[in-house]
C-alpha cells in the first residue's frame, strides 16, 4: 500500500514536471513558430520531466520522503528512462530531423536516420575508452556503462559554464570594469557616423548619375554581344563607366566602417546606461555581487589548482568540513550532524534551483540565436540532449555536497563508478575555461578604449 502511495506521488510531480515543459516549449522556445512535429515536443518534455524528478529524488534522500524502497525503484526507473530518451530515442530523432531536411535523402530517411544514429553509437562508445570511469567487470549493456559516458559529456559541459559563469558574472556585475564614457564621446561618434552616411548618399548619387547618363547615350540597353563585340565595348568605354567601380569599391568600404561605427555607438550607449544603472540601488546591490563572485572566482580556481597539483578528492561535504573548521576554531559546543543535514538541504536545493533556472535561460538564448522555421526541430532535439546530460551530471556532482548517509541509495543506483573522476575532470575543465575566459575578458576589455580611440 505504502509503495502504491509513493508511487502516485511520483507519478503526481512527473506530470506536473511533463506540464511545465510542455508550457515552457510553447511560450518560451516556440512562440515564433509553427509546431509541426509532437513528437520534438513530447521528447522535450519528457527529458525535462525525468531529469527534474532525479533532483527531486535528492531532496526526498535528504527530507526521508517516501521508503527507501520506494525511492530506489524510481531512482532505477527514473535513470533508466533518462538514459534510454538520451542515448536512444534523441540522437535518432535529431538525425532523422537532419536527413528530412536534405532533399536528396528525403526518400529514405528512415534508413539514413538509422545509419546516423548507429555513428552516433560507434562515437558515444568509443569516448569511453581513454577515461577511468567504470568497473572493468560492468556488462555492455549495463546501466553503468551508459551512464558514465553521459556523465563525462556532462560534467564537460557543466564545467566550461561554470568556468565562463565565475569569470563573466563579476566583470558583467561589478562597476570597476566599466568604461569612461562620456556624453561628449557619444555625440562624437554619432557626428562621424553621420558625416560617413553623408558621403556614401553623396556617391550613391554619382553612381546613379553614371547610370542615367549612360542610359540616355545608349549604353546600357545596347550592350553588344559576342567576342569583338566587348573588344569594341572596352575600347570605346567612356570616363565615367571606367571611374563607376571606383566609386562602388568606395561606396563599400564606407558601408563598412558605418557598421563599426553603429555597432559601436550602440555599445557606448549601452556602456553609458549600465554607467547610470551602477548608481542606482540595484546596481550597487549587484556590483556589491560581483566583488562576492570575484572571491568566489579565486577561491573556486585556487582550490581547483590545488586539487589537480595534490591529485585531492573530498571525503566530506563542503557544508559538514565548514562547520567543523568553524567550530574548531571557536571551540563551542554544536551539533554539527544534525545542522549540517538541514544546511545541506538548503545549499542542495538553492544549487538545484539556480541550475534549472540557469540552464533554461540559456537554452532559450542559443535557441533564438542559432534557430530557424527548418532547423527548430533539430536545435530542440540537441537542446534536449544537452539538458538530460547536464542534470545526469549534476546528480555525479550534487552526490559530494551531500552528507554520507544521503548518498547510499544515489550511489547503488548509479553503479560502481569513479567519482573521484568526475570530480578531477570537473577541475580540469574548470580551470581551462576560468582561465581562458579570464583571458579573452582581459583582451576584450583592452581592446575596446584602443577600439574607441581608433575610431
Amino acid at each position: 500500500m505504502s509503495f502504491l502511495i509513493d508511487s502516485s506521488i511520483m507519478v503526481v510531480s512527473q506530470v506536473l514536471f511533463f506540464g511545465f515543459g510542455w508550457l515552457f516549449f510553447m511560450r518560451r522556445l516556440f512562440k515564433d513558430y509553427e509546431v509541426r512535429q509532437y513528437v520534438v515536443q513530447v521528447v522535450f518534455s519528457v527529458t525535462f520531466a525525468f531529469s527534474c524528478t532525479m533532483f527531486e529524488l535528492i531532496i526526498f534522500e535528504i527530507l526521508g520522503v517516501l521508503n527507501s524502497s520506494s525511492r530506489y525503484f524510481h531512482w532505477k526507473l527514473n535513470l533508466c528512462v533518462i538514459l534510454l530518451v538520451l542515448v536512444f530515442m534523441v540522437p535518432f530523432y535529431i538525425g532523422y530531423f537532419v536527413v528530412s531536411n536534405i532533399r536528396l535523402l528525403h526518400r529514405h530517411r528512415l534508413l539514413f536516420a538509422c545509419v546516423v544514429w548507429l555513428t552516433f553509437m560507434y562515437f558515444f562508445w568509443k569516448l569511453g575508452d581513454p577515461f577511468p570511469i567504470l568497473s572493468p567487470k560492468h556488462g555492455i549493456l549495463s546501466i553503468e556503462q551508459l551512464i558514465s559516458r553521459v556523465g563525462v559529456i556532462g560534467v564537460t559541459l557543466m564545467a566550461l559554464l561554470s568556468g565562463f559563469g565565475a569569470v563573466n558574472c563579476p566583470y558583467t556585475y561589478m562597476s570597476y570594469f566599466l568604461r569612461n564614457v562620456t556624453d561628449a564621446d557619444i555625440l562624437a561618434l554619432e557626428r562621424r557616423l553621420l558625416q560617413t552616411m553623408d558621403m556614401i548618399i553623396s556617391k550613391k548619387k554619382r553612381i546613379a548619375m553614371v547610370h542615367r547618363n549612360m542610359f540616355q547615350r545608349g549604353e546600357v540597353n545596347n550592350k553588344p554581344t559576342g567576342f569583338w563585340g566587348m573588344i569594341k565595348s572596352v575600347a570605346s568605354s567612356s570616363p565615367g563607366s571606367e571611374n563607376l567601380a571606383v566609386i562602388q569599391q568606395e561606396v563599400d568600404a564606407l558601408e563598412e566602417l558605418s557598421q563599426q561605427l553603429f555597432l559601436e555607438t550602440a555599445d557606448l550607449h549601452a556602456t553609458k546606461e549600465r554607467i547610470e544603472y551602477s548608481k542606482t540601488f540595484q546596481g550597487k546591490y549587484f556590483n556589491f555581487l560581483g566583488y562576492f563572485f570575484s572571491i568566489y572566482c579565486v577561491w573556486k580556481i585556487f582550490m581547483a589548482t590545488i586539487n589537480i597539483v595534490f591529485d585531492r578528492v573530498g571525503k566530506t561535504d563542503p557544508v559538514t568540513r565548514g562547520i567543523e573548521i568553524t567550530v574548531n576554531y571557536l571551540g563551542i559546543q554544536f551539533d554539527v550532524k544534525f545542522w549540517s543535514q538541514h544546511i545541506s538541504f538548503i545549499l542542495v536545493g538553492i544549487i538545484i534551483v539556480t541550475s534549472i533556472r540557469g540552464l533554461l535561460i540559456t537554452l532559450t538564448k542559443f535557441f533564438y540565436a542559432i534557430s530557424s522555421s527548418k532547423s527548430s526541430n533539430v536545435i530542440v532535439l540537441l537542446l534536449a540532449q544537452i539538458m538530460g546530460m547536464y542534470f545526469v551530471s549534476s546528480v555525479l556532482l550534487i552526490r559530494m555536497s551531500m552528507p554520507p548517509e544521503y548518498r547510499t541509495i544515489i550511489t547503488e543506483v548509479l553503479g560502481e563508478l569513479q567519482f573521484n573522476f568526475y570530480h578531477r575532470w570537473f577541475d580540469v575543465i574548470f580551470l581551462v575555461s576560468a582561465l581562458s575566459s579570464i583571458l579573452f575578458l582581459y583582451l576584450a576589455h583592452k581592446q575596446a578604449p584602443e577600439k574607441h580611440m581608433a575610431l
